[in-house]
């Protein structure tokens, strides 16, 4: 065997076995640069619908879940908390929820799917603080407040169907994010029936 000849099998084998540790490499490279791209399952479950079990939520009470990191707000109203809403159409700034803040199958009345169901973002569309929950009448907000949501921090104000008043900070109605009805007692929040 000549010297030519073994210097050309020894090329070959490292030809072969440098282009095998390139490769190698290229993937243990690629790997965790192209994982890292993925959502983590915490960022998944950030924006993941939430179900929601409603059945004991009592008339005039609210429950508080969480959907990507903010409040959510499912307010079970009472019969007279539902005919006070058409009574001061004329101190609210959007009374029939023009500005895109609702699915357009809450885009109604009451901005809900069923009338004693409200499901609204808690958070103020002025500077994102999160408003409180104040059903009773009257009261330190003045005799003709008929109960709603306030936010302590500027002083916005939103009816029983999360709609604005005029005059205040927050320049529109709380956000009713995306949800349907799985039965009676249940709610997914964050998915409707076109998937959004």
């Amino acid at each position: 065997m000549s010297q030519n000849e073994v210097d050309r099998s020894k090329r070959r084998f490292l030809i072969a076995a440098t282009t095998a540790v390139g490769g190698v490499a290229t993937v243990g490279v690629a790997v965790p640069f192209l994982a890292s791209m993925m959502p983590s399952q915490r960022a998944k479950a950030a924006g993941a619908p939430v179900e929601v079990d409603i059945g004991k939520v009592e008339p005039g009470m609210i429950l508080s879940v969480e959907w990507r990191g903010k409040p959510v707000w499912i307010v079970n109203r009472t019969k007279e908390m539902l005919d006070l809403l058409g009574k001061h159409d004329d101190q609210l700034a959007d009374p029939k929820s023009e500005v895109e803040q609702q699915p357009a199958y809450c885009k109604n009345a009451t901005r809900s799917i069923k009338p004693n169901m409200l499901v609204a973002v808690g958070i103020c569309t002025h500077l994102g603080c999160s408003p409180t929950f104040r059903k009773d009448v009257g009261g330190d907000l003045g005799a003709d407040w008929p109960g709603g949501f306030f936010c302590p921090c500027h002083g916005s104000r939103f009816d029983l169907a999360a709609r604005v008043y005029k005059g205040v900070p927050a320049p529109t109605n709380l956000v009713i994010p995306p949800h349907k009805y799985l039965s009676d007692s249940r709610i997914l929040v964050g998915e409707d029936s076109k998937g959004a």
